[in-house]
């Protein structure tokens, strides 16, 4: 039996085929899963309906993560379209101003401070409010989200997203605590440089990549399907009592002093 017959799963942040959202969406409908997708704005709108619709796709609906009562409207078109039941949440979603990724963090203004945090962390958190009931009805559920090593220590151009990490990586623990009592588990994954669409907008990002593959013990890159297999872990029943942990995918760079 395909390890995710007969799970429902969120997709949260594809933008194109690139995504790293896209790579775990995949793997999981390749496993036996039925996807939901939402969006971020018309402009990659054509994009998301079309990925979908090569895969298991039930619905596929804008998101604007800011917002609460969309939050609301995209979790109960979820429930609506699964007897009110939800296995499984990919949280892939992410953003700062590009300017706020080229200069100094020190310059990074309070709006798009809380605007980077709101986004790329709080959204994880209202996200899981949404879903914990609809997992619960399902006996329990997953939610895995992406983080990155700029969360733990200060990388370059990072700035203000390395600060959005860090409380993502924190709210990963507590919301941990919290729903662990429903049998739903949060994990994150910590991948090294992708390619993507976001990690393009980063100053001085294939500077990062070379860099990467010279101090990494595996000495090697990393693309979004290797991201996938370790979602698709934390996300199966393989990992049933792996929660409030961060997995590397980074070929070992992360145990590294320089």
């Amino acid at each position: 039996m395909s390890r995710f017959a007969g799970k429902r799963a969120l997709i949260m942040g594809v933008a194109n085929k690139r995504s790293i959202a896209w790579a775990i969406a995949r793997r999981l409908a390749e496993d036996g899963a039925e996807l939901a997708f939402t969006f971020q704005g018309e402009r990659i709108e054509a994009n998301v309906r079309e990925l979908a619709s090569s895969v298991r796709s039930q619905l596929v609906t804008p998101c604007d993560v800011r917002a609460d009562q969309d939050l609301e409207r995209v979790f109960g078109e979820v429930a609506e379209a699964w007897d009110g039941k939800l296995d499984l949440l990919v949280h892939s979603v992410a953003f700062a101003a590009a300017e706020d990724l080229e200069g100094r963090f020190t310059d990074t203004p309070r709006d798009r401070f809380w605007m980077a945090i709101d986004i790329s962390a709080y959204s994880l958190v209202a996200s899981a409010r949404a879903a914990e009931p609809l997992m619960a009805a399902a006996g329990g559920g997953a939610i895995v989200t992406m983080t990155y090593l700029g969360g733990e220590r200060a990388v370059p151009h990072y700035n203000v997203m390395g600060v959005a990490k860090a409380t993502l990586d924190a709210s990963v623990k507590y919301l941990a605590w919290d729903l662990g009592e429903k049998e739903i588990r949060v994990n994150a994954v910590s991948a090294g440089p992708v390619r993507t669409l976001a990690a393009r907008s980063i100053a001085g990002f294939t500077h990062m990549e070379s860099m990467f593959v010279e101090r990494a013990p595996l000495r090697r890159h990393i693309d979004a399907d290797d991201v996938a297999s370790a979602s698709a872990y934390l996300l199966s029943d393989d990992a049933k009592n792996v929660t409030g942990t961060t997995l590397y995918v980074d070929a070992g760079y992360h145990a590294m002093g320089m």
